[in-house]
């Protein structure tokens, strides 16, 4: 196996044609407890990439053990759209972003949480899958589905500050072509986006001079 990428929660290996995510060990947590938690996160995250495979494009689970704390997956050989969606042309950049938009409003319409939407957990090869489903969960309130929003436009503006306003117009626009809720999330969004504001204003003010 070679290893590809770590971070915080697994440590990812590419074996042949297989992603294999193993979920490492938390040495500040008392180690029952830190082993009932990874248990319970691989066989969440392994259901939910079954249930949002049946939306949108995501990695096929090909096995799980909470034993192990592993899943394995397909492996989806495209690009991260991190890596290539500055360097897009301008309506093309739009266009992917739409589809994006799209994709979100689909796992929201079935109360998918994806918790950690980023250009790095999007992959295009013709189709765009969404991976990296660690921090999902399962929600109806309008809430969580406006903060997954908010968290994304945070993610675009950190790492494409160049385009981010026009990308997440279209994110909105693909997104309120598929959403069953648009009006009232969008109302939810602004109080989310409005929190954010102040509280780094408080942070800011906080700072010693």
């Amino acid at each position: 196996m070679k290893l590809i990428h770590q971070g915080a929660e697994a440590k990812i290996y590419l074996k042949e044609n297989i992603i294999i995510k193993e979920r490492i060990k938390k040495s500040y947590r008392i180690e029952e407890i830190d082993l009932k938690i990874r248990k319970k996160t691989t066989r969440f995250e392994s259901r939910l990439m079954k249930k949002a495979a049946e939306i949108i494009p995501v990695p096929k689970v090909i096995s799980s053990c909470d034993k192990k704390m592993l899943i394995e997956m397909e492996h989806i050989p495209g690009e991260k759209l991190r890596d290539i969606i500055d360097g897009m042309p301008e309506k093309e950049r739009k266009s992917i972003m739409a589809r994006v938009g799209k994709k979100i409003a689909k796992l929201h319409n079935a109360d998918i949480i994806h918790g950690d939407l980023t250009t790095s957990n999007m992959i295009l090869k013709e189709k765009i899958y969404f991976i990296d489903f660690g921090l999902g969960f399962v929600s109806t309130k309008v809430e969580d589905k406006a903060v997954d929003l908010h968290l994304f436009k945070q993610a675009l503006k950190s790492k494409h500050h160049k385009h981010w306003k026009e990308s997440f117009k279209a994110v909105l626009e693909g997104y309120m072509e598929e959403s069953k809720e648009f009006e009232k999330l969008m109302e939810r969004f602004a109080q989310v986006e409005k929190r954010g504001r102040y509280k780094r204003k408080k942070k800011k003010n906080a700072q010693p001079k």
